[in-house]
């Protein structure tokens, strides 16, 4: 028999007086496996990030990655990939020959002629800052413009860039992949690979250490570009990048991800497919995107619908379906995904709000072996990033941070046990083994992240059997008067904000006393870790 325990909802009404006497129905009981692991182990980047290739619209706005700031806060999400892509990155050429940007030449006279592998102290300059930051919005006024148009430019970056790029991956310890243009094509349709070649010879001349990709959302390339490309030639086309990489010492065993395929409608899927059977084989994971609804139209309550949310699952089943039906075993990701698309929902997506879809996004794909997701986007225009134009975290991020410090990489099964009731599916709970790295934890550590929906307070109650465990409880709650609609968060009462620009807060836990419930505000999600909890899984 596996090992199980059981953590008990309940009502407030039944932590009042004489409330034995209500039904046994007004409970909810969550069984879980502590002894038998759920799943494969998830990838240690499972937690990524992306930064949306329209920052180079301009290549000036690169310039934006010396910030000493977003250095730091990047830093935090380590270990994890930063994908370099978007649709911009069907429109990027690279020019070895051209020269920085001002912007850029400001930044590296300060370096020494190795800096884009260094990590010194010296940042992008305050007066160069505040320039870049005050043209900034008509910039990023511009880039959604094209978004919404489908009106794309061509634009050529140097060798400054991608020095930046890569410097900035390095400096905050994330892993670089980049995505090339897939849009370059010979008179047959086949993949022009001059100009990636150009770039490949480049970062392998200043042994860069990255992955690639190449093109985003292929199957609305006719709507972008009026190009037409079928998953088969496609699949061909990532064997010639494979041969390709295959010619450099440094490249031959990079990573290979794609197809950044769209939500998975027929079409896609059609697509997915025969991309798979032509050049499945090549890729080290198969990347998908996923977004909830349209940032045009999305409202308040789309963000805190159970139905919306669950959508999720049978899209990665569909994915999942297909991948095993062509390549099975290959790793699935999610190469780019945030609540709503288009850029985000400006006064939704970069409030607490969002932070429904993001945690509960990362519990559905970590429970269904989804092994990568990507966070679209870190920084950029829109208003779906987790830092804002001014480099502050915004709640996402310190909910990624939790997240990154307190969940491990081994999910636990969780079920209800008993009846179903239709207020289970607001009540979500995921169980995920203690992060190891953590010096405060140790082995059999099990954390529990629980998002409530419901517009009343939760009370939870652990079993008998872990009645005498201590827990630490990592609370988040919006912070001032605009409710979920704020900006900031607080942490078991306290706002997040960052010590200076080189200093992330230290996080600490609330500790509940044995035998105290767990106590969930309405609309509000957390971290619990237990103590002690000794899960044979996670041992």
């Amino acid at each position: 028999m596996c090992l199980s325990i059981c953590l008990v909802l309940l009502p407030v009404a039944l932590l009042m007086p004489n409330s034995s006497s209500l039904p046994q129905k007004n409970t909810v009981e969550l069984k879980l496996e502590l002894k038998n692991r759920g799943r494969t182990p998830l990838n240690p980047r499972f937690l990524s990030v992306t930064i949306d290739a329209s920052l180079a619209s301009q290549p000036k706005y690169i310039a934006f990655l010396g910030s000493q700031k977003l250095i730091t806060l990047t830093k935090g999400l380590s270990p994890a990939y930063l994908r370099f892509g978007g649709t911009k990155s069907d429109f990027l050429l690279f020019d070895p020959l051209q020269k920085a940007s001002l912007e850029e030449k400001i930044f590296w006279d300060l370096q020494t002629n190795q800096a884009a592998n260094l990590c010194g102290l010296r940042n992008l300059p305050s007066h160069v800052e505040q320039m870049l930051r005050s043209q900034w919005p008509s910039q990023e006024q511009i880039i959604l413009k094209e978004t919404f148009q489908k009106d794309y430019k061509n634009t050529t970056i140097t060798k400054s860039t991608v020095d930046m790029l890569y410097r900035f991956a390095n400096c905050s310890e994330l892993h670089l992949i980049f995505g090339l243009n897939a849009l370059l094509r010979k008179e047959q349709n086949e993949w022009n690979s001059s100009n990636a070649q150009l770039l490949i010879d480049y970062c392998s001349s200043k042994k860069y250490n990255l992955s690639w990709e190449l093109g985003n959302e292929p199957n609305s390339f006719r709507k972008k570009s009026g190009i037409y490309i079928d998953g088969s030639q496609l699949g061909k086309d990532f064997v010639s990048l494979h041969n390709l990489l295959s010619n450099y010492s440094s490249y031959r065993n990079s990573g290979l991800f794609g197809p950044d395929i769209g939500q998975p409608t027929k079409q896609s899927q059609k697509m997915l497919n025969s991309f798979l059977r032509a050049g499945g084989k090549t890729i080290n994971s198969v990347t998908w995107h996923h977004y909830y609804v349209d940032g045009r139209f999305a409202s308040e309550e789309d963000f805190l619908s159970s139905d919306i949310l669950d959508t999720l699952i049978s899209e990665i089943q569909t994915v999942l379906q297909i991948v095993d039906e062509t390549v099975p075993g290959k790793l699935v990701w999610l190469g780019e995904t945030s609540s709503t698309y288009g850029g985000g929902s400006p006064g939704l997506s970069n409030t607490y709000l969002d932070g429904f879809m993001w945690l509960d996004k990362l519990g559905v794909s970590a429970k269904f072996g989804i092994d990568v997701v990507m966070r679209q986007a870190l920084f950029g225009a829109g208003a779906y990033n987790l830092v804002d134009s001014d480099f502050e975290p915004l709640p996402d991020y310190w909910l990624s941070l939790l997240f990154k410090k307190l969940v491990g990489s081994i999910v636990l099964k969780a079920s209800f046990k008993g009846p179903k009731d239709a207020g289970e599916k607001k009540l979500r709970v995921y169980v995920h083994c203690t992060n190891i790295n953590n010096p405060k934890y140790t082995a059999g550590d099990v954390t529990l992240f629980v998002l409530n929906l419901h517009n009343s307070t939760q009370h939870l109650e652990l079993p008998s059997v872990l009645s005498g465990k201590f827990v630490d409880e990592y609370l988040l709650e919006p912070a001032g008067v605009e409710g979920l609609l704020s900006t900031s968060v607080l942490l078991n009462g306290q706002v997040l904000k960052m010590v200076d620009d080189k200093t992330l807060p230290a996080l600490y836990g609330k500790l509940l006393d044995p035998g105290s419930p767990i106590v969930l505000p309405p609309h509000s999600f957390g971290f619990y870790v237990v103590r002690n909890a000794k899960a044979t899984a996670c041992l």
